[in-house]
């Protein structure tokens, strides 16, 4: 089924907190469909939500039928998309899925618009297109202009991510965690459900299972995901991730080794002229950084503290900042189809 210039779609994880914020970027960006169906597990089905000052009924998502969808937007969780999200493309949309659930498939791209959005000039056989992990799509849009000038040997990356990576139930945790500290100090926390400890005043050095080689599933994403997107299936990338109690927006550190000797100032420059990234820089010898709780525009990736490693002259530093839940899932997913449909004006006028 071809996009069309104002297509219909649906929302599958309506009521979660990706959900909330593809509503918001739709009324923001003024987004433009004919219809749209917002669909929920059973249990929420009945409530309503309102899109651009009007109210839509929450549907079941298992009893909806996609035949008349054109794109179909799924954050509902990993399992849920294996399920409804392969019914969804079978039925006829093209799915755009934030979950884990087809990102490695190789009849699936995974997209990040400002890096690999030539994935997007033709239909995938599988009906659905993978939004990268939230940690994965800010790193990989710097990682891009700096291996353009100076080629990527090795990364090498810390995680700080926030507890709205868990969901608006892991920001319910969060604030739980920090209110029972703070008014009873010297009894037992236990606000953990979300995650494996609490999370107040407190960090995790795990995110998601744990695999065989000790990593976990969300520092094997990274690697894999990186890989997949900049096409580079032998890039050395290794990670550590870590929960922190901050409500929204993830934070990284990253040492990146290159091919050759780095010159700071140009790598500077480059970032500047990358589209949708702010850029924290005072000039050499600076301290200048983001930080999660003062991000000046939650629509663009923020950079700072960039720094050659003095021990290494191919080697460098940088600290980076994006809002999780729409840099790293719905602003992700909502540029997407906006190329969609770009290309399908294109192919129209054409």
């Amino acid at each position: 089924m071809p996009i069309p210039r104002a297509p219909r779609i649906a929302i599958a994880g309506a009521t979660g907190a990706v959900g909330h914020t593809l509503i918001e970027l739709i009324e923001k960006r003024d987004f433009p469909f004919s219809a749209i169906d917002l669909l929920a597990s059973t249990r929420s089905s009945g409530k309503t939500l309102k899109v651009k000052g009007q109210s839509y009924p929450v549907q079941s998502l298992a009893d909806f039928h996609f035949g008349n969808v054109h794109l179909a937007f799924f954050s509902c969780g990993t399992s849920v998309s294996r399920v409804e999200g392969r019914r969804a493309a079978m039925e006829g949309a093209l799915v755009i899925d934030n979950t884990n659930a087809f990102r490695m498939d190789a009849d699936t791209p995974l997209v990040v618009p400002q890096v690999n959005a030539h994935q997007l000039a033709t239909r995938p056989t599988s009906g659905i297109i993978a939004n990268p992990n939230c940690s994965t799509i800010p790193l990989v849009r710097l990682l891009q202009p700096i291996d353009r000038l100076y080629g990527i040997q090795q990364v090498i990356v810390s995680t700080y991510q926030a507890a709205s990576g868990a969901g608006l139930t892991g920001i319910e945790e969060l604030k739980s965690s920090v209110t029972q500290t703070l008014n009873a100090p010297e009894s037992s926390d236990t606000s953990n459900r979300r995650f494996p400890v609490p999370l107040g005043f407190n960090l995790i050095p795990s995110i998601d299972v744990a695999m065989p080689t000790g990593f976990t599933l969300e520092e094997q994403k990274m690697l894999q995901e990186s890989r997949k997107i900049l096409e580079q299936p032998d890039l050395k990338l290794s990670a550590t991730c870590v929960r922190v109690p901050v409500i929204n927006g993830h934070s990284e550190s990253a040492y990146i080794q290159c091919d050759r000797p780095v010159d700071r100032e140009k790598v500077v420059q480059a970032l500047r002229e990358t589209s949708e990234v702010e850029v924290f820089d005072a000039g050499s010898g600076s301290v200048v950084y983001p930080t999660p709780r003062y991000l000046q525009n939650p629509d663009k990736v923020h950079v700072g503290r960039i720094r050659i490693d003095p021990n290494n002259p191919c080697a460098l530093w940088l600290w980076l900042i994006a809002d999780n839940l729409r840099i790293g899932a719905a602003l992700n997913a909502i540029q997407i189809a906006e190329v969609l449909i770009q290309q399908a004006d294109k192919s129209m006028a054409a």
